[in-house]
């Protein structure tokens, strides 16, 4: 294997590492090992080189009241009628469970991948189903490039690239645009950046342009009906 072999799959290890971390960022309400493991040494200054700027309430904050704080705002922002579910049916479409959702699923179903819920209703095309799932394609092409697989390499790069045309390069990036408007808290604001920078890092490297369809309106799906007051946090 070649030196440039070999950093081409570093570095697709490395990319699939970032989709992966985004796609926690996003998926539920963060939580304390999670944190910790964001915030520590290492993960914090590859953070701050990409630009990230974590402000006070983030940094000189106790760990326990930071996860409920977040926890609150997590449910603000994605989860309470008003908000702004992370989730491309409703983002293009208008509501949950719409074409995008069946389209996404077929593709996961072709490629044998099973969203798991971690415990939590996961729509197929949440943003944190999407980006692990081209995080898995990623370290699925670093292993045929190891293994000299060159046909399936190939194959798993066209899979990358209509993905990102079809569904989240649509999306994310007015997404991560409205959220970065409307967070309260600089970790929401600041990960929404980052997504956002990295969406367009990404669809640079791949060669593809998409054009932003979702633009950062602000879409939130239809008011429900709450039988019991809303709790913020993780309890």
């Amino acid at each position: 294997m070649t030196v440039d072999a070999k950093q081409i799959i570093s570095d697709l290890h490395t990319r699939a590492g970032w989709y992966r971390l985004l796609a926690g960022v996003f998926a539920e309400e963060p939580k304390s090992d999670f944190l910790q493991a964001l915030l520590d040494d290492k993960c914090h200054a590859a953070l701050i080189e990409l630009g990230v700027q974590f402000d006070d309430d983030v940094l000189k904050i106790d760990l326990t009241e930071l996860v409920e704080n977040l926890a609150c705002e997590y449910t603000m922002l994605f989860i309470a009628p008003g908000g702004f579910p992370a989730v491309e049916s409703v983002r293009l479409q208008g509501g949950f469970s719409q074409n995008s959702m069946a389209e996404v699923k077929n593709i996961y179903q072709t490629e044998q991948i099973v969203i798991k819920n971690n415990g939590f209703n996961t729509f197929d095309d949440h943003l944190s189903a999407e980006l692990g799932f081209l995080a898995i394609m990623f370290e699925r092409q670093a292993n045929a490039m190891e293994h000299n697989d060159g046909i399936e390499a190939k194959r798993l790069e066209k899979v990358i690239k209509r993905f990102w045309v079809q569904h989240p390069g649509r999306w994310v990036r007015g997404f991560a645009t409205l959220i970065e408007e409307v967070a309260e808290h600089s970790f929401y604001r600041e990960m929404s950046i980052l997504l956002n920078a990295f969406t367009e890092s990404e669809l640079e490297l791949l060669k593809i342009t998409v054009n932003d369809d979702d633009g950062g309106r602000w879409r939130a799906p239809k008011p429900v009906h709450l039988t019991q007051p809303m709790q913020c946090g993780g309890a």
